[in-house]
């Protein structure tokens, strides 16, 4: 009889004849926290899907033992109904629904009579308190933080009476303060005896909590280590990578200039209701300057981007743009265009990218107007186009006629920053750049920033990642309730100095 919960041996997995996994192995004991680690790309989230029944029996080789038996799932049912339950990284809740639908949705409190009303929300409620939400079911998804919503998702999958969660980037949209809750919650389902599987790219979260760590590279598996073992971010990200990384962060030379952005006391209201989302911000940012913006969740940092970029956000807005002295109306995002701005989105998959066209769309969707003649698309220009910026930003696919589907989470980050280059910006603004990409994928991106303002151009970046911030810019200002509480030179800003301006604030 096996020691282990959960076997997956020798699993290989092709698609179109490309191979994600090859003779994959991952073993898993009772009531352990592992993590599975890699880079974009190395097959972390298809091995998932292969075990929750996404990729059923039959699409893959190998096997699959769960408590000492072989199991070939056909389908996500077959997986929940031994205990086995995935989140994924993208949140599968209905915005206009309440919390208790949510948690029953697929798995009704029904009798014959119809839905049981009373026993659903009564029961939602006994499990939010499980996962720490005060909040009562019957309130509306669309009124949680992102943080709350993915403890919702737990709520759910507890639902399912579940034995094994399996969490695919579970902290990658949450500040540090929601990440430790989750964290600490995971660590109470280990005390009672639950196991989890956790993929992550925030390798301190996963030296913080994981009892074994599985590394996989180009889909194979590399090695399992355990917490006995040296586990530091440095000796994963070598198993990951395949080489040292020294510093995270490449070293620039910084060369600032003149002022290429001033906003000036820059107000915008909640879309629907009268409340000011940012209030009286003020702003600048000089030619050859990363500038960035640190806050906690629902500070406003994008919503003051969004506002600023064409008024993409918000409405009664207020307030004065000047680019290079000369005051400016951006009155949509055209004009912002126009005007050398460019906004790289935090969420790439739903308003940065139409993940189900070709990469070569989407690289040149921005600016229509550099391959077309009279209204008409010159496809082999767009071709020639495409393939130069997919070159220059290192997005590495089979063919720019690809879907951006089949694309890692971190090139097609790299297509986003991409369609926005093919701008031409002077000015552009990255919403959470790195966000749920690997280490090596970041550190591409890091060089591509430093890059970009070696030429002159101007980069504020928001982040939740403070080492990030700390590591990349040459000041940064900090937000708090839709203000702005400090403004900190880059060589003297630490964490702790950040977080004193936001408690400072409150």
């Amino acid at each position: 009889m096996s020691d282990y919960l959960l076997e997956m041996s020798g699993i290989t997995k092709r698609f179109s004849g490309v191979i994600a996994l090859e003779n994959v192995n991952l073993q898993v004991q009772q009531g352990e926290i592992h993590a599975v680690v890699g880079e974009n790309g190395a097959g972390k989230s298809t091995l998932m899907n292969i075990l929750s029944g996404v990729y059923p029996y039959g699409t893959y080789e190998g096997k699959i033992f769960y408590g000492g038996r072989e199991c070939r799932f056909s389908g996500i049912r077959d997986s929940e109904q031994k205990g086995i339950v995935i989140i994924h990284q993208e949140l599968a809740l209905v915005p206009q629904l309440s919390i208790g639908e949510n948690i029953f949705l697929g798995n009704e409190q029904a009798t014959y009579a119809g839905i049981d009303w009373d026993l659903t929300y009564e029961k939602a409620n006994g499990l939010l308190k499980m996962v720490g939400l005060e909040e009562d079911s019957r309130t509306p998804i669309r009124d949680l933080s992102v943080g709350k919503q993915q403890l919702v998702e737990i709520a759910k999958a507890l639902s399912k009476n579940v034995k094994l969660l399996i969490l695919d980037e579970p902290t990658a949209s949450l500040n540090d303060e929601d990440s430790n809750k989750l964290l600490n919650l995971l660590r109470s389902f280990k005390e009672n005896g639950m196991t989890s599987i956790m993929i992550s790219h925030k390798l301190s979260e996963v030296e913080k909590i994981a009892d074994y760590i599985t590394v996989l590279r180009d889909g194979n598996t590399i090695e399992t280590l355990s917490k006995t073992d040296d586990i530091s971010e440095r000796r994963i990200i070598k198993s990951m990578v395949g080489r040292e990384i020294t510093d995270r962060f490449p070293r620039r030379e910084p060369k600032i200039g003149e002022v290429s952005l001033e906003v000036r006391n820059w107000t915008a209201l909640h879309p629907d209701y009268d409340r000011e989302i940012v209030s009286n911000v003020s702003i600048k940012l000089r030619k050859g300057e990363v500038v960035g913006i640190s806050g906690l969740m629902g500070a406003g940092r994008s919503e003051f981007a969004m506002s600023v970029f064409g008024r993409l956000y918000g409405r009664g807005i207020t307030g004065e743009v000047f680019i290079n002295g000369q005051k400016v109306d951006l009155p949509n995002v055209p004009a912002a265009v126009k005007n050398k701005i460019a906004y790289v989105t935090e969420d790439r998959k739903t308003s940065g990218l139409i993940l189900s066209n070709p990469i070569k769309v989407n690289i040149t969707i921005a600016d229509l107007a550099r391959v077309s003649e009279r209204g008409v698309i010159d496809a082999d220009l767009e071709g020639k186009m495409a393939q130069e910026y997919r070159e220059l930003l290192g997005v590495k696919c089979n063919s720019i006629d690809d879907n951006a589907d089949s694309l890692s989470g971190g090139n097609q980050q790299k297509v986003l920053l991409a369609k926005w280059m093919f701008t031409e910006p002077d000015i552009l603004i990255l919403d959470e750049p790195t966000r749920g990409i690997d280490v090596g994928a970041k550190y591409e991106i890091y060089q591509f920033i430093n890059k970009l303002v070696g030429q002159g151009k101007s980069v504020l970046m928001i982040s939740s990642e403070m080492p990030e911030l700390l590591g990349m810019c040459d000041r940064i200002y900090v937000m708090n309730e839709g203000r702005m509480v400090a403004e900190l030179l880059g060589a003297e800003a630490t964490q702790e100095k950040i977080m004193a301006s936001i408690l400072r604030a409150n």
